[in-house]
């Protein structure tokens, strides 16, 4: 054990903590790919709408407005649509089983009777294009292929399989960079994503790129601050990852905001320090890189939707009304009551997501309470941890973990300021009985800085252990969660509309 309380690994001991990595990505593979063959089209968090989105770009349509769903989404909707997410249960027995192995004559009714689907709105017309035209390309591919539909609508959620073991493997990489000492935060991080419970990992949602392109810049920035020779690809990479995760998802810009800010202080240094020069190839290389296809996409935004980011319209479509400043503090946030439902919803949905079946949260209360402790507990130590020791402010793991801490604390922030600022009327959520926006899918773009602090704070209460131990504690914590998600999402394999009764 180092004077830091870190465990060293042996330089005998990397070739096994690379196989460990390799299997963790083995094991997120087959996680993901089992409940994302569990769970059936379409869930109740916009994966209709999302889905909607990537027919249109699979034919390069992007929306001008927000437009009415496609002709070639809505057979879809009527025959693949499973009704247990909002079904409350007591009519069961009138649902038609699998309609799309009825006759071609009664799919063709039943397509017909759907027909108000085509006069539904699709409210996220104008989310950013990457997501949209990396699905778009994989369905024109699937089609292409000779997929049936029902196989087609799969790739898409089988294309979360590739995302997750990169997101594995680059939360491991993230770890070793700020852990380099440690062996256990450099397994425990990737150990966490593989098995960690969100739902947006299983469905058509554009979530799941955010953590993988900002996840990139966020080491990249990493490696950029900790530079002695700035190479102008490293520029290049860490711009285009940045502008990646804008163009991924518009609540991502907290994440950047930050990271511009993180940069200027670096510049500030850079220039205290006479070394502004050899840097400035490299910062022109990510300013164009990061700026230009952000840019481009806001003048779109600006051309198409009205404004920079495109969201008035849905603000609009929503029916969500600015709330004058002066009644802003008159929200239940402002309350130690306000602030423990704003943020306990906020860590389990964040851990869990929001799936629900028979209109009930596939989540237990229990659960939820062990989320919403050690999430707390354990970003409370690693929090106390880097304060109590100013001696290593300088140091590059305090750095990275500060950076970390900000970039989090953004996203919560910026949920917040959402929850405060609007009147949601007559909104089903959030709503005026319910004014907090808590949907902690929406901030998985820090999940790999989260979970850098949530292991470093592990770590720290661990301290005094024997690595088996340490590591014993992790498998335990792991298995639990896999346990409990089996046993909350068990009724969605029984579901006929999953890709198992296909």
């Amino acid at each position: 054990m180092n004077n830091d309380g870190s465990n060293s690994a042996k330089p005998s001991s990397a070739g096994n903590e690379t196989k460990m990595v390799w299997l963790l990505c083995l094991l997120a593979a087959i996680h993901v790919f089992i409940y994302a063959a569990a769970f059936p089209f379409f869930n109740n968090f916009d994966e209709l709408v999302h889905f909607d989105l990537v027919v249109k770009y699979s034919h390069a349509a992007i929306p001008r407005h927000l437009e009415t769903y496609s002709d070639e989404s809505i057979p879809y909707v009527a025959l693949y649509s499973s009704p247990f997410y909002l079904a409350t249960g007591t009519n069961d027995e009138e649902l038609v089983p699998q309609p799309w192995k009825l006759p071609p004559e009664a799919q063709k009714m039943m397509v017909q009777t759907d027909q108000a689907a085509a006069n539904w709105i699709n409210y996220e017309s104008s989310q950013p294009p990457l997501y949209y035209a990396l699905t778009g390309a994989v369905w024109r591919l699937a089609g292409g292929l000779g997929f049936s539909d029902g196989q087609k609508l799969y790739a898409l959620h089988f294309l979360n399989v590739p995302i997750i073991c990169l997101l594995v493997w680059l939360g491991w990489f993230a770890a070793k960079k700020v852990f380099p000492s440690n062996i256990f935060p450099r397994v425990a991080v990737p150990a966490f994503i593989a098995f960690m419970p969100q739902s947006a990992f299983y469905s058509v949602q554009n979530d799941i790129l955010s953590p993988l392109c900002f996840g990139i810049a966020f080491v990249c920035l990493l490696r950029f601050f900790r530079a002695e020779n700035f190479s102008w690809r490293l520029g290049v990479i860490t711009g285009l990852a940045l502008a990646a995760t804008f163009l991924t998802k518009m609540t991502n810009v907290p994440l950047l905001a930050v990271s511009i800010a993180a940069l200027a202080i670096f510049i500030t240094h850079l220039v205290r320090a006479e070394k502004l020069k050899n840097a400035l190839p490299a910062l022109s290389a990510l300013t164009v890189c990061a700026a230009l296809p952000a840019l481009a996409w806001i003048l779109w935004c600006r051309k198409n939707f009205g404004d920079l980011t495109g969201s008035q319209a849905k603000v609009l479509y929503w029916g969500w009304t600015n709330k004058p400043f002066a009644e802003w503090f008159q929200h239940p946030i402002f309350s130690f009551q306000g602030v423990w439902i704003f943020l306990s919803n906020f860590i389990s949905e964040f851990w869990q997501g929001e799936m629900a079946w028979h209109r009930q949260p596939l989540s237990l209360r229990g659960v939820n309470s062990f989320y919403e402790f050690i999430t707390i507990a354990l970003l409370l130590v690693a929090l106390a941890k880097i304060i109590r020791s100013p001696r290593l402010a300088l140091q590059p793991q305090n750095r990275a973990l500060w950076f970390s801490f900000c970039l989090c604390a953004s996203l919560i922030v910026f949920m917040a300021y959402i929850s405060i600022r609007f009147d949601f009327h007559n909104c089903v959520y959030p709503s005026r009985n319910f004014p907090y926006l808590v949907s902690g899918r929406l901030a998985l773009g820090a999940l790999i800085p989260f979970m850098l602090l949530f292991v470093s704070g592990l770590d720290h209460v661990l301290n005094r252990l024997d690595l088996r131990v340490k590591f014993f504690v992790l498998a335990a914590l792991n298995l639990t969660m896999l346990i409990v998600e089996f046993a909350t999402n068990g009724p969605a394999f029984y579901d006929e509309y999953n890709w198992f009764h296909m």
